[in-house]
């Protein structure tokens, strides 16, 4: 028997899927999620939060509750760059392989911290249960029909076996690396494919601190044993997160026996009698895939379903976010009658790029930390704040591009107001409290006004009782004032009488440097091109 139909039914329960319910209930849509699993993740996996992806859930309001599974300051970790060493015990002549930039004060209002998967989703499903989205785990998707009208999936539950049907508008694919979505609409993946075979090994070692003498890090790769292992220093030690490398020719997962394990991390450590618990093993491998559509009609991919790429630069779960925060103001204006469907073709056309650019980078860093990159490689790898804040959507229906040959990474870091760039983040003061720029965009379109911009101002204020299209307006100096120090108008590249007119998701759409003949008519315009 059939459900009642929803707007949206997600697949995948891990911080994409939550992500995505989540972002879709802010903008007003109920969806309902599925996973296989029976809860949230009790793993400490993808544990660096990037600045990127903080201002995005600081806007979707939970930045005080993130920010509080932070246990104690990591930032240090972060300033410690990726380590290679013989041994743990070895660390304090351990070589700095990279020294990423990933913050700064002039860029963002946020700092990344380090917190596992285990504690954030708990908090993503919390607030998307409390928006109205319907979560249900322990159950799996066994399969689907897309046609023009919607989505008709068959659900089964783990615990049970039986099975009913949902309908939805859209679906979208959060099911991860071997996506069942994907693989069921057939969708062919582009890359390198398999790069290398590992073994996470969650474990508990009292002693590790002092072996190392606090030595703060992001990653450290550790070569003397005869397996190689990496250990993370950026969710705590309870339990640390090591993984073990191995050959599929000569040895398999089921070769790690606990005995083993213990044996490696020992290894690792420099200290043949160092006490250590096995708290769990999760094999996987490190690939490049990029699936060669996001979009098939109705079904969407995001996450690891579309992209993945090796772990170097942690980008995998923060890419993921950002492509479900990309999605869920484009899926809420379609269903809400505001947005048409090139909208929803923006989504590949902006993310894939994105995707297939940031796994490349992946892969660089990957030759670079196993001593297998080239001058050319090194060449062509940028810095890390490029990868997750830097990024430029360059060919895009729902942006008025001013280049359509930009490279989706620069050599440096370009954020000035160029469209299809996220907003400069500038420091203003509201109603007496202090405020970033990048604080102001969720939700709806929003204009910004310089001092002299006030007929653009009067012109969206217009334009917005007419569209169905949210648009707010600011203007600086009015209902929005620079912080002391603060240059607006050259921090986003135009005049006091001109405009910049910022997407939902924090992303210039479009700028102009004057007060232009007739404001209303190219808001007007400019709004009908976009959605």
């Amino acid at each position: 028997m059939s459900s009642a139909r929803v707007p949206v039914l997600v697949v995948g329960g891990g911080p994409v899927g939550l992500s995505t319910a989540l972002f879709l209930t802010r903008h007003g849509i109920a969806p309902t999620l599925v996973e296989r699993r029976d809860s949230t993740s009790w793993l400490p996996r993808a544990p660096g939060i990037q600045a990127r992806t903080l201002e995005i859930f600081a806007a979707a309001g939970l930045e005080r509750e993130i920010r509080a599974l932070e246990m104690g300051d990591s930032h240090p970790y972060f300033e410690g760059g990726i380590l290679r060493t013989p041994t743990l015990a070895e660390i304090g002549t351990a070589e700095v392989v990279e020294s990423p930039s990933l913050d700064g004060a002039e860029i963002s209002p946020q700092r990344v911290m380090g917190c596992g998967q285990d504690r954030y989703e708990r908090v993503l499903a919390e607030h998307a249960r409390a928006g109205g989205a319907t979560l249900e785990f322990g159950t799996k998707l066994v399969s689907f029909t897309a046609g023009e009208d919607g989505v008709i999936a068959e659900l089964e539950s783990v615990a049970d076996g039986t099975r009913r049907t949902i309908e939805a508008d859209y679906l979208v694919a959060a099911d991860g690396a071997s996506s069942f979505v994907r693989r069921t609409l057939g969708i062919p993946q582009e890359g390198r494919g398999t790069v290398f075979h590992a073994l996470s090994i969650y474990f508990r070692a009292p002693r590790l601190e002092s072996v190392m003498h606090d030595r703060k890090f992001i990653l450290c790769y550790a070569t003397k044993g005869p397996t190689v292992m990496t250990l993370s220093r950026l969710h705590g030690c309870d339990p640390w997160a090591g993984a073990a490398l191995y050959d599929p020719a000569e040895e398999s997962p089921a070769d790690f026996t606990e005995e083993r394990c213990v044996q490696v991390v020992r290894d690792a450590a420099g200290v043949p009698d160092l006490e250590v618990e096995i708290v769990g093993t999760v094999p996987w491998e490190g690939a490049q895939r990029v699936a060669t559509t996001f979009r098939s009609g109705r079904v969407l991919l995001a996450g690891d379903a579309a992209h993945v790429h090796p772990p170097a630069g942690g980008f995998g779960a923060n890419t993921g976010i950002h492509d479900a925060h990309n999605l869920a103001w484009k899926l809420a204006a379609v269903l809400r009658g505001w947005g048409g469907d090139r909208l929803l073709d923006s989504y590949d056309a902006e993310r894939r790029p994105l995707g297939t650019a940031m796994a490349d980078q992946a892969l660089l860093r990957n030759r670079i930390r196993h001593g297998h990159a080239s001058a050319a490689d090194r060449a062509r790898m940028v810095d890390d704040i490029i990868v997750t804040l830097g990024y430029r959507y360059s060919s895009s229906p729902a942006i008025a591009v001013e280049d359509d040959d930009a490279p989706v990474l620069t050599p440096r870091l370009e954020l000035t107001g160029q469209p299809g760039t996220r907003a400069p983040h500038v420091w203003l003061r509201r109603d007496g409290k202090r405020v970033s720029t990048v604080e102001l965009f969720f939700g709806s379109y929003v204009l910004l006004a310089g001092p002299d911009g006030e007929k653009w101002h009067d012109a969206a204020t217009v334009v917005a009782t007419g569209t169905a299209v949210p648009l707010r307006s600011f203007r600086i100096g009015r209902e929005l004032v620079e912080d002391e120090g603060a240059d607006w108008a050259k921090a986003y590249g135009v005049a006091p009488d001109g405009a910049v007119l910022v997407r939902p998701d924090g992303f210039v759409a479009w700028r102009t440097t004057e007060a232009g003949h007739d404001p209303k008519a190219t808001l007007h315009t400019l709004l009908e091109s976009l959605v």
